[in-house]
């Protein structure tokens, strides 16, 4: 496997004297797992105090997910970047007592718990305004704080099937499948992520917090483009149609010749003119059959087997190289092996490499998006220890000496 190039260090280390863009905004996170994280490591690239808190006795499962290497987890740095560990029992009335009074100093609390359990530790929304009337609290759940289900466990796999994803994905004759990443958190977390921004931009109008109500479903559903209309308005019920779009063509992926795929789309009548020339048959263009959209999705078995059966003389790279040339949008399917050796990929800083305290050197997805004049930066790994930086913030913000700590340590309150 190639090696990260030492240069792409840049999104990690250059312009370290640039004032990041959330700077000053400080983020108490208590969700576990994905939705709620991923919104606070979002936050965090861009500069935000993000504090995870965790449970002094449970871990955040996170920390043990996907693949691990000499016992450290391979996930966790990343969801974890940039924020500081501390830990907090909320189950316990001393916990509930602190958890307040740093959000009470505090500008974001998120927390991806079932609808009742911040209630349950004292924590409501209107309990923690009370002392903070500027505080934002993102709260992302299977089916949001309100209606029938909102009491229902929720994981992201239940919000891809509810909100109509799993129905439309996979192959016909096969049943629902799933995407291969956890997409309904993701989609969730991006969601509140725009919310938590819009909450604190328009507190400076109105000087007043907000709550931020994300399900995973609803964010799910958001972008399942006109499902509804399609069926409301014109009867029909989009159904799993493998790797094609109904009545979208061609746009698929194409075997070649040194056995890969490629994906190639061209169903805009000027982009296959030019996949037309780009096969050597330019005339296919204004074939009766092909010669419009509606043509070629009438026809899309018949016009992807001709495709085919170009793409099947070519090796992969040849072909994306003609399409290349005649500006048709095509691309291999890659694979990680493929995404690190790629330039573009380097040339761009998608892979950045941050030391980690155990492994070295640790290959970091790349921050999205890039701001042109306050970027985001990854300032170090998730914390590998639990509540590492409990001195530095209950010390700091709510000013607790060195043997208060150890009395609530010793106590299990953190």
């Amino acid at each position: 496997m190639a090696q990260i190039d030492e240069k792409t260090k840049t999104e990690s280390t250059a312009g370290e004297e640039t004032k990041l863009p959330l700077e000053g905004i400080r983020v108490l996170e208590m969700g576990t797992l994905l939705a709620g994280p991923f919104a606070g490591r979002l936050l965090a690239d861009f500069g935000a105090e993000v504090i995870k808190i965790e449970p002094p006795d449970k871990a955040d499962p996170m920390r043990s997910w996907g693949k691990s290497k000499d016992g450290v987890g391979l996930w966790w740095p990343i969801q974890s970047r940039n924020k500081k560990s501390i830990t907090l029992n909320m189950r316990e009335e001393e916990g509930q007592k602190l958890f307040r009074q740093l959000a009470a100093e505090s500008d974001i609390v998120i927390e991806n718990f079932r609808p009742g359990t911040m209630e349950k530790w004292g924590a409501s929304y209107e309990e923690l305004s009370a002392d903070n009337p500027g505080l934002i609290m993102m709260r992302t759940s299977g089916f949001g704080q309100t209606g029938p289900y909102k009491k229902r466990a929720g994981f992201g796999s239940v919000g891809e099937a509810m909100g109509g994803l799993r129905h439309v994905t996979g192959f016909e004759d096969r049943p629902p499948s799933r995407i291969g990443i956890s997409i309904g958190d993701t989609l969730a977390a991006l969601f509140a992520t725009i919310g938590c921004l819009t909450a604190v931009h328009e507190r400076h109008t109105s000087g007043k917090g907000q709550v931020i109500d994300t399900a995973i479903y609803e964010s799910v559903f958001s972008v399942m483009e006109s499902i509804i209309p399609d069926y409301l308005l014109a009867d029909y019920v989009r159904e799993r149609m493998g790797n094609i779009l109904p009545g979208v063509a061609p746009s698929n992926i194409y075997f070649t010749q040194d056995e890969t795929y490629i994906v190639i789309g061209a169903n805009a009548d000027g982009v296959f003119r030019r996949l037309c020339e780009a096969m050597g048959e330019p005339e296919l263009a204004d074939h009766p059959d092909y010669h419009t959209h509606e043509g070629r999705g009438r026809n899309m078995k018949a016009l992807d087997l001709r495709i085919e059966e170009w793409t099947k003389s070519l090796p992969a790279e040849e072909a994306l190289a003609i399409l290349e040339e005649k500006g048709v949008p095509s691309g291999k399917i890659f694979s990680a092996e493929d995404i690190v050796d790629d330039p573009h990929y380097k040339e761009r800083e998608m892979i950045v490499p941050v030391e980690h305290p155990e492994l070295g050197s640790f290959p970091m997805p790349g921050i999205v998006p890039k701001l042109s004049r306050t970027p985001g930066r990854i300032k170090k790994p998730g914390a590998g220890t639990m509540g590492a930086d409990n001195e530095e913030v209950y010390g700091t913000i709510l000013e607790i000496k060195e043997e208060q700590l150890k009395q609530l340590k010793d106590n299990h309150i953190i």
